[in-house]
């Protein structure tokens, strides 16, 4: 009798297996024979699972968003302050751990190719994640409304936070040794000081 095969499941075993290739190899130098070598399957069997090379790395990067995600939620449960809570949805920006690092710059890279290559998939898929980002931001600072911590004018800097999000990435991208951190913490005790119910 043939072993039963799930799909989902091996398709997300190839992709974990190609994370350190990835790294090491980047987006654009990654080909489909490095893949199947290094997830010890055939190049054809590759096709089974993934349409093609954007598709292994949607899947990897899928990966890191749910890693990341899952991360973010538990330490948004555990925080208490809507400023500890923003600080939180900013952390991939300012984290300079070896760990964190190594994510920025593959992030780095695909946005790099995001932006070169006009791909109506990475277009989409940046798009829907923005959105994503721009309604857990606008929870946090519901949220911080409802719990009298922020007077009921934060809500009108939700795009603006989301705004600086994107500038710090793009700034922590194109400059050498810059503090994002530093940034962060200047802009949010700025941005308190003008929506914090004292």
């Amino acid at each position: 009798m043939p072993k039963i095969v799930n799909k989902d499941e091996k398709r997300r075993a190839i992709a974990l297996s190609c994370v350190p290739l990835l790294e090491e190899v980047g987006i654009k130098k990654l080909t489909i024979a490095q893949v199947a070598k290094k997830a010890g399957i055939g190049k054809g069997t590759i096709y089974e699972y993934f349409e093609n090379k954007d598709d292994i790395i949607f899947e990897i990067i899928n990966i890191h968003i749910e890693n990341h995600d899952v991360e973010f939620f538990n330490k948004i449960k555990e925080t208490n302050s809507t400023k500890e809570k923003i600080a939180c949805f900013f952390y991939f920006v300012i984290d300079k751990s070896e760990e964190n690092t190594k994510h920025f710059n593959g992030y780095k890279e695909y946005l790099s190719v995001v932006l070169s290559n006009d791909n109506e998939a990475y277009l989409e898929f940046n798009s829907n994640r923005d959105c994503f980002l721009l309604d857990e931001m606008r929870s946090i600072i519901d949220e911080g409304i409802k719990k009298k911590e922020l007077l009921p004018i934060a809500s009108k800097f939700v795009d603006s936070l989301m705004i600086f999000h994107k500038g710090l990435v793009l700034l922590r991208m194109s400059t050498k040794d810059y503090d994002a951190k530093e940034s962060f913490e200047d802009y949010i005790n700025n941005l308190f000081d003008l929506i914090e119910i004292k």
